[in-house]
């Protein structure tokens, strides 16, 4: 857990929502769970090489529909029949070995200065809520939306519980979580690389593009939104911007 102790930069709380795939880590997280399914005879050989695909084609041109919903159908065909505490222990393996060494330092970094500043940092994924969480968890993040799959008695069934969490749906369980937080979203952040977040990206008064597919970089560009590509000079950068607002913020509040 974060050994941060924040304080609290205005009556109301501040909201910083990260994407995971390619803005948190590197590739796609659905990947590393098929893989470790695949050495725990979970999947076969056939459906590892469709995750190894996806990934490649995630990191190569981005993610697009036709990929998300064969990652989405191969990832709850996996679950069905398992526990949530096995799939946890699972998710913890996969963190350990896949993601850790997959995260960018450079991101990670920006989660701590909001929750520096007293912010509030969820991570809002399509990831399956499990995983998701469990990389929150590691980070010492507030929490993880993610998307959730239906469990009957501690066992999944392999049916989605809501929607993926992708585009419109992502945007809309933000603002849901906005709203009960009652968080100002004019004062709140989002950072991520893919123009299917761009109903996410837009809510909010603070956006982030995160080394952004070319879509992304173009309507980032159009309506003067900060890009951030993944160096040092940037993050500093980008550190400052959380530094102004969070001041910005207190003079408010007062």
């Amino acid at each position: 857990m974060s050994d941060v102790q924040p304080l609290p930069p205005s009556d109301r709380p501040i909201v910083a929502f990260f994407d995971v795939d390619n803005t948190l880590m590197r590739g796609a997280s659905v990947y590393y769970v098929g893989r470790e399914a695949f050495r725990r005879g979970i999947i076969s050989w056939r459906d590892i090489l469709l995750f190894g695909w996806h990934q490649f084609r995630f990191l190569a041109v981005g993610e697009n529909r036709n990929h998300l919903a064969t990652a989405k159908d191969r990832a709850l065909a996996l679950v069905v029949g398992h526990t949530e505490a096995d799939l946890t222990v699972l998710a913890e393996e996969i963190y350990e070995r896949d993601f850790a060494p997959k995260l960018w330092p450079e991101t990670v970094e920006l989660t701590r200065e909001h929750l520096e500043k007293g912010h509030e940092v969820w991570l809002v994924t399509a990831t399956p809520q499990l995983v998701a969480q469990v990389i929150a968890d590691r980070l010492g993040l507030t929490g993880a939306l993610g998307t959730k799959v239906q469990a009957l008695d501690g066992v999944f069934t392999g049916v989605l519980d809501g929607h993926v969490l992708h585009g419109a749906e992502k945007a809309a369980v933000a603002r849901q979580l906005a709203l009960d937080l009652d968080a100002d979203l004019a004062d709140c952040w989002a950072y991520s690389d893919s123009s299917n977040d761009i109903p996410l990206l837009s809510m909010v008064g603070n956006r982030i593009v995160v080394n952004p597919d070319a879509k992304l970089l173009a309507h980032a560009r159009e309506n003067s939104w900060t890009v951030l590509p993944l160096k040092r000079s940037s993050i500093r950068e980008a550190r400052k911007l959380v530094k102004k607002q969070a001041r910005d913020v207190k003079k408010r509040a007062r």
